[in-house]
Formats: C-alpha cells, sequence, structure tokens
C-alpha cells in the first residue's frame, strides 16, 4: 500500500516521497494538505491529513496543497480537488490517460508543465538522488491558484482556458 504524498518506484524500493521544497516556496501558503506524510522536514499547509487520517474521508476548506498517492488511487485525490475547485496538485505528466483528460484537461483552470524531471525528497529532508523518471505538472484549480502557477518562478510551460475547461 501507498503512503499519501508518495511517489511509487521500484527501483527506489519505498513509497513515500516529499514535494520538492522549492515548488512549495514558489506556490505560496496553502490551507490544507489532504496527503501529508507522518513525518515532514518542511510543512506543505497550515493544517495537515495524513495516512493516519484518511484525507478523502475529510471535507476540505480552503485553499488544497495535494501531491497525492500516485498509481490507481491518483484519480480519487483529483477528483475530490476538481469538486472541492480550490488548490494545486503535482501530478505526473500522463497527458493520454483516461485520469487526465477526465480531471485535467476536462476540469483544471491551468496546468504548469515542469521543465526537467523533478528530484523528490525523503521524509528526512535528503534530496533523492535520482529523478522521478516521468516528467511532472501543477494543476491549478480555480482562478486564484491559476494565476499563483502564471506568476510563479518554476521553469516550465503554462497553458489555461482550453476548450472543456471549467
Amino acid at each position: 500500500m501507498s503512503g499519501m504524498g508518495s511517489h511509487q518506484s521500484a527501483r527506489m524500493l519505498k513509497d513515500e516521497w516529499l514535494t520538492p521544497p522549492e515548488i512549495m516556496a514558489s506556490l505560496g501558503e496553502f490551507d490544507l494538505d489532504p496527503c501529508a506524510p507522518i513525518k515532514r522536514p518542511w510543512p506543505t499547509a497550515r493544517h495537515h491529513l495524513t495516512i493516519e487520517d484518511n484525507g478523502l474521508s475529510f471535507d476540505w476548506h480552503g485553499r488544497v496543497w495535494l501531491n497525492p498517492p500516485y498509481g490507481r488511487e491518483t484519480g480519487r485525490w483529483l477528483s475530490k480537488l476538481a469538486d472541492h475547485g480550490t488548490g494545486t496538485a503535482l501530478i505526473f505528466a500522463r497527458t493520454e490517460t483516461a485520469m487526465f483528460c477526465d480531471l485535467v484537461w476536462g476540469r483544471a483552470t491551468a496546468i504548469l508543465f515542469l521543465a526537467g524531471r523533478l528530484h523528490f525528497h525523503h521524509v528526512d529532508g535528503r534530496r533523492a538522488r535520482a529523478n522521478s523518471g516521468a516528467p511532472s505538472c501543477l494543476v491549478a484549480y480555480g482562478p486564484r491558484d491559476a494565476e499563483i502557477l502564471y506568476h510563479c518562478d518554476l521553469r516550465g510551460h503554462y497553458v489555461e482556458n482550453w476548450e472543456g475547461a471549467a
């Protein structure tokens, strides 16, 4: 079973990987992280829910940061964020998948396709030696989060207002 905020990699032999701190610093403050790791070297939001809380079972509030468990469960988390309508998610940029078509192309306000591949961090804060193995993107739901993505200092390509977006 994967942990909250996890990134599965057979090569890495563990499930829990943290968002690089420079991404968090570039996006400003969030009210809730429903997928926070139990042990974290830096905060990702004012309020954290961990695997022990089961963030999907809570009502979400305010601006949500979502680094969901990657794999089959990602869509459940992203759907809840899309329904909530305010927040940003970090996911792999797998644009051909049904999940991406339905929950990103069909519902997001904007996307920032990040340049290069991320290096996630261990729960003790150390940066992983290997990159994530796939390109990543930040997905904004709501105008405030789209505006923050547009103005942030992260390298990548910003896309918004495509046909079908909510």
